[in-house]
């Protein structure tokens, strides 16, 4: 099996991962990491896409470098967010973030056009004012979009200036809440409702499917040519894809997010699933992530950031344990998505603006695993699953703490690892495109058989 080259990007890194198959397990090799996040620009947030080429290109290039080439490589990344591009492919900036505040509100003003509950039984996505839909009807209010000919959502865009080819990704633009869940198209009276260019919306591709080869720019820049194909380019999608579930097994993808849900072969579109906020995202092989988009990691991440990084993760967890308060936030509200300081906004949450650090962490923790519970009940209720385990998986799998606590609250069996579950999912995906003898069962049980020594139970 050849190399393969995984690019994960999440909203604060980035890094390139080669892998092969020997053995019948999965090597993988880090090769590069670079840092991503979200710059204020006169009073908007915004991503720095060009930042972001250089070290995606920068990383490709270090392939050369050790000498070890990829046939193919992959890219995932963040949902929702996009890049537009004017008649001649030329970027449209700024490029905003989902975490700006300029939709606040709009979701209301859509459903004067199209009702809520109709929205949800074609689309199946949940309420989040961040949404595609609601960022490309700013844009139109905004006029920016009068001048797009295509919109790209990020790994779309990143793979187009690698190999000049515009084409979506399936996982991807299920998040937009523009694509009819069950045709698994574009939905067209949605689109044509809200006033938005058809153009915009393309044909859709498969994960594990050719996007292009590299074009003279870019073989010049790194060195050699390599073809560039879609993997579940939504980044819970590629770490679902991965992860090594039961049927009646829930998974958490544990990041920045926290993405708490089940994998099913129909969307549930139902009103009981819309009032519970529950999502139905597209994953490979046309299955689908039944699940709710919880604030995770990123509450730590902010108070670190706020605290000037003086404390490591796992000092801050210390100081979580040590603490009996178990006061509670609710991590999905909209306060917590973009703060200037999350401490003052989780202290004036719980109305104590002089809370201790060790309680205002153990809050977050407490919360985390309530709303974990909350979650597992609601799709055990609507979906009719009795689920068996928890499978934690990514970066924020290696917290004991949390998986204990939320092993606790709900009462279920708790499965933490492989923690490099979307880096996996992008890998295995270009395996099954190199080798039409690797299904996706096969790819879960090669992830199995890699990291089965690594994962633990709780």
């Amino acid at each position: 099996m050849s190399y393969c080259l995984a690019i994960d990007i999440g909203a604060s890194s980035g890094r390139h991962l080669l892998g092969e198959i020997k053995d019948g397990r999965l090597v993988c090799e880090e090769i590069y990491r670079f840092e991503n996040s979200i710059k204020d620009v006169d009073g908007t947030l915004i991503w720095d896409i060009e930042s972001l080429l250089e070290n995606v290109t920068a990383g490709i290039a270090r392939c050369k470098e050790i000498g070890k080439i990829p046939e193919t490589l992959a890219i995932d990344t963040w949902g929702v967010d996009y890049v537009l591009l004017d008649k001649d492919n030329k970027e449209i900036l700024p490029c905003v973030s989902y975490r700006d505040s300029r939709t606040s509100g709009v979701p209301e003003e859509v459903f004067k056009i199209i009702p809520q509950n109709e929205l949800y039984a074609k689309t199946g996505i949940q309420k989040q004012s961040f949404n595609t839909i609601y960022q490309l009807y700013c844009d139109k209010k905004s006029g920016k979009l009068d001048k797009a000919e295509n919109f790209l959502l990020m790994p779309e865009y990143l793979s187009f200036k690698l190999t000049g080819v515009i084409k979506h990704e399936y996982t991807n633009s299920s998040t937009t809440n523009l694509l009819n869940a069950k045709e698994k198209v574009w939905d067209s009276e949605i689109i044509d409702a809200l006033g938005l260019k058809k153009s915009l919306f393309t044909e859709i591709s498969l994960p594990s499917t050719l996007v292009g080869s590299f074009t003279d720019e870019i073989k010049e820049k790194v060195g050699f040519d390599c073809k560039v194909v879609f993997c579940p380019s939504h980044d819970t999608a590629a770490a679902v894809a991965a992860c090594p579930l039961d049927d009646n097994n829930l998974f958490i993808s544990s990041g920045t997010w926290s993405l708490v849900g089940t994998e099913n072969l129909y969307p549930v579109t139902t009103p009981e699933a819309m009032e519970a906020n529950l999502t139905n995202e597209g994953g490979i092989d046309y299955r689908y992530r039944f699940l709710k988009n919880i604030m995770g990691m990123w509450l730590f991440q902010s108070i670190r950031k706020n605290l000037g990084k003086k404390y490591t993760y796992d000092e801050m967890m210390y100081m979580a344990m040590e603490s009996d308060f178990t006061e509670k936030i609710d991590p999905t509200d909209e306060v917590f998505l973009a703060p200037e300081s999350m401490i003052d906004a989780v202290r004036n949450y719980l109305g104590k603006p002089d809370l201790p650090l060790g309680d205002l962490l153990s809050s977050v923790y407490h919360s985390l695993a309530a709303i974990y519970d909350k979650t597992v009940k609601e799709i055990e209720n609507i979906s009719g699953k009795t689920v068996n385990a928890i499978n934690i998986v990514g970066g924020g799998c290696k917290d004991e703490y949390l998986n204990r606590l939320t092993s606790q609250y709900t009462g279920k069996k708790v499965i933490a690892g492989p923690v490099e579950c979307t880096a996996t999912g992008n890998l295995i995906s270009q395996f099954i495109y190199l080798d039409n003898t690797i299904t996706l069962e096969k790819a879960r049980r090669i992830v199995r058989d890699t990291y089965g020594d690594s994962i633990k139970y709780y």
